[in-house]
């Protein structure tokens, strides 16, 4: 049974529970000191805040990227989960086969669901590639893929970069419209608080949205090239002719040294 690339999805609870958590602790801490809600609720602030933010990010990332990060937002709710395991024993099937009747054997071992990476590799072992030189083929696609996975990452990373910035410029821009009306001292202190909700939108949607989403995009990326260079040491093992036992002890010491699955935006956050 070869190794699926699809598989179950189920629901990221902990990333759908996270924004709305943040911003009701938010809310609710700010309640507990006297505020209200209309008062951190500023349109003029918000379209100097995500306007720019929005305007910075158009100007810095390609149109592609950005599609990619807007696809990636459902990605972040639903979950596939990765069987390591499972790529293990599948790796160490091909071991056998090939010990046994020969690596031209595995011609057609993978069925059309296997992981692209393993069938396409797989197949220039087959062909009979230098193994140096497939080695050096497989880490190159592993570091490109890994790199386009983390495209939506650093959209969201530029942007939690901008927020807090343009926050600070809607802050002086408020200001400098109180200084305006230093005549009117009734009006001063609400001018004030008003002028810096702006920096509450810039910190705040930086630190509860974007960054997370960046760390959490990251890390999958991470988990993806993990999973490649398992099946890159296992095509080469196979290739290599070894003993399907010592196939299963290498790939299972390399699991051993490879953080489960989203640990890597775990650690992030």
């Amino acid at each position: 049974m070869a190794v699926r690339r699809r598989t179950q999805s189920r629901l990221q609870w902990s990333a759908i529970l996270g924004l709305p958590l943040g911003l009701a602790l938010v809310a609710g801490g700010q309640a507990l000191e006297g505020g209200t809600l209309s008062s951190i609720l500023q349109p003029a602030a918000a379209l100097i805040v995500f306007g720019g933010t929005a305007g910075a990010v158009l100007l810095g990332a390609s149109s592609n990227e950005i599609r990619q990060a807007a696809s990636s937002l459902r990605a972040l709710f639903v979950d596939r989960p990765v069987n390591n395991e499972a790529l293990v024993q599948e790796m160490v099937r091909l071991a056998a086969q090939a010990r046994r009747n020969g690596l031209m054997s595995l011609e057609n071992a993978l069925d059309d669901n296997a992981d692209p990476f393993l069938h396409k590799y797989l197949m220039h072992a087959v062909d009979g590639a230098r193994p140096q030189v497939l080695r050096e083929m497989m880490e190159l696609e592993i570091q490109h893929q890994e790199e386009h996975d983390e495209l939506p990452a650093r959209v969201f990373e530029a942007a939690g970069g901008y927020l807090p910035t343009l926050g600070i410029l809607g802050a002086v821009l408020g200001l400098i419209q109180t200084m305006q009306h230093l005549t009117e001292p009734e009006h001063i202190g609400g001018g004030i608080a008003v002028a810096f909700v702006a920096t509450v939108y810039g910190v705040g949607a930086a630190n509860l949205f974007c960054l997370p989403i960046a760390s959490r995009l990251r890390g999958r990326a991470r988990d993806a090239a993990r999973r490649r260079e398992l099946m890159m040491e296992g095509i080469l093992a196979i290739q290599e002719g070894l003993n399907p036992r010592l196939v299963d002890e290498k790939l299972r010491a390399i699991l051993v040294n490879t953080p489960p699955p989203g640990a890597a935006h775990r650690r992030a956050a």
